[in-house]
């Protein structure tokens, strides 16, 4: 996929949002509509192993997302987008996506994201909460614990002001798999 190396924007529904990782002119509340934030993606390395996947997120289809928009200056276009796709594309469960963004006031923009795969073999999409909750409270990789994962993800939206029912509802049920309050 070509990307225009003019300034362009980069939409981010998980980490990006508060690491991006990369220089940038402007950061923005955005939300994009046909895909939803959802732990879909079994992760083999950072927060699980092969033979115990963990659950990372991934933009799937449906619904919508809230996230970030980030305004990438020209002069630094090339070598964010070379970081983009060494931190996203790093075993092809993403795609590169030039996406429609409402930014706040009904501006609509075109914003480069990353949505999943589906026929990846990481690919989990269609778990229930209970499902994810029971994989993420069992699972661990070199980065962590894959349920401080999830959490942390959580605690970083709602300082965003950012509420995703569906990964409350994973994080309650990992808590009460765990024996936490």
């Amino acid at each position: 996929m070509a990307v225009d190396m003019d300034d362009f924007w980069v939409f981010g529904y998980g980490s990006l949002m508060w690491n991006p990782g990369f220089a940038y002119e402007m950061k923005t509340p955005a939300k994009t509509f046909g895909y939803r934030r959802s732990l879909c993606v079994r992760s083999f390395v950072h927060r699980g192993t092969p033979e115990r996947p963990g659950l990372v997120l991934g933009l799937d289809r449906g619904g919508s997302c809230q996230g970030m928009a980030f305004k990438v200056a020209a002069k630094t276009s090339a070598g964010v987008l070379s970081y983009l796709r060494e931190r996203e594309l790093v075993t092809h469960v993403y795609r590169e996506r030039v996406m429609p963004v409402l930014l706040p006031g009904g501006q609509r923009i075109a914003a480069l994201g990353y949505v999943v795969d589906r026929t990846h073999a990481q690919y989990a999409g269609g778990l229930s909460p209970h499902e994810a909750a029971a994989i993420v409270s069992v699972s661990s990789g070199k980065s962590g614990a894959n349920p401080e994962y999830v959490s942390n993800t959580l605690a970083h939206l709602h300082e965003m002001g950012i509420r995703d029912p569906w990964l409350e509802d994973v994080v309650a049920l990992v808590e009460q798999m765990q024996g936490q309050p």
